[in-house]
């Protein structure tokens, strides 16, 4: 099977083509070549931005069993991959985002037929919606088959930031400093290694179940954020963190930018039903747990503090807001 991944060198794109390999697929990836990432051994690399036109169209007449677009974020890159791969091409997989969903979810657990509709995400899960919907109009036509994955949390190289950078948060976590965790840290999430969403979607490429349908793939292990800040800082060898809970909504007061990652999507406890792709792959399951998924990417957080910078004034931001949350919370107890 011919394989062309748009992409390919991103958090969850490269556990894909690792299974792809495995799996034996003829797998040849397009990007620019600048992220100072290897392709796995075995994957074919061609050079290119998305943005010219001439080359783009000529890796698309070069047909191709399946195209995985992972770097489509807007109407016009979804209208260039048209020009290039309709007509020459037997599957078309477009990389959506489990942001999609309504949020708050109206109904647990969600399912690929749930409401979508995401208005705090206007530039990110409003855009792929509108991506989704035009993808599989052409489908229904006939002019090019697709296929909708919606990935929810996955990390390779990273650890699960919320509205604060990641290695912001390792960082902090390594100096002992006390973490901003939203809400009561109680609500549940869905954390996915790489390496297992890559087993499960190698399998929909070619998958004549996979035509014209909307599959994401998710652990099945849900965590609270509290949890989930403790194995991070277990993973890192750093203390027991301190964890200052402070509500989404007051969070967005004091940077609106916020509302984004938490009233987008951390905010809430969502619960995915997988059963759909898992019937349309003949069964699978997550292998790693949360202490495994989060030790498989210390090393590469690690290795990235040796030069981290942090952002002062967001460090200076975050102190202030712990200091006053716990400066109210202590006059609340003592009135």
């Amino acid at each position: 099977m011919k394989v062309l991944y748009i992409g390919g060198t991103g958090e969850v794109s490269y556990g894909c083509i690792e299974a792809g390999l495995a799996a034996g697929q003829e797998i040849s990836v397009y990007n620019r070549g600048t992220s100072g990432v290897a392709l796995p051994r075995g994957a074919q690399h061609i050079a290119g931005d998305v943005t010219d036109e001439s080359v783009y169209q000529a890796v698309g007449k070069r047909k191709w069993d399946v195209v995985c677009q992972f770097r489509s974020f807007d109407m016009q890159q979804c209208e260039r991959d048209i020009r290039a791969f309709a007509g020459n091409v037997g599957q078309f997989v477009f990389i959506s985002t489990a942001m999609v969903y309504q949020r708050p979810p109206v109904k647990q657990p969600v399912t690929e037929s749930s409401p979508r509709g995401n208005p705090h995400s206007p530039e990110y899960a409003q855009r792929k919606i509108a991506i989704e919907d035009r993808l599989m109009e052409l489908h229904r036509s006939g002019k090019m088959p697709v296929t909708v994955v919606r990935p929810s949390h996955t990390i390779r190289t990273r650890m699960p930031g919320t509205f604060v950078n990641d290695d912001e948060v390792s960082a902090r976590l390594v100096q002992g400093k006390p973490i901003i965790c939203h809400g009561d840290g109680a609500s549940l999430w869905a954390l996915t290694r790489c390496e297992d969403f890559g087993r499960v979607f190698a399998k929909l490429l070619g998958n004549p179940k996979a035509m014209g349908e909307a599959f994401h793939i998710t652990t099945d292990r849900l965590y609270p954020w509290d949890a989930i800040y403790r194995a991070w800082a277990a993973v890192l060898g750093a203390p027991e963190p301190r964890l200052v809970h402070v509500a989404s909504d007051t969070l967005i007061r004091y940077d609106a930018k916020w509302a984004g990652s938490l009233q987008a999507d951390k905010t809430w406890t969502i619960i995915y039903d997988n059963s759909k792709v898992k019937s349309a792959v003949g069964g699978w399951e997550c292998r790693y747990d949360l202490q495994e998924t989060l030790a498989m990417s210390a090393p590469h957080v690690r290795e990235r503090l040796t030069t981290f910078s942090p952002d002062v004034p967001l460090g200076k931001l975050l102190d202030r807001i712990i200091s006053e949350q716990e400066r109210l919370g202590n006059s609340a107890a003592k009135a």
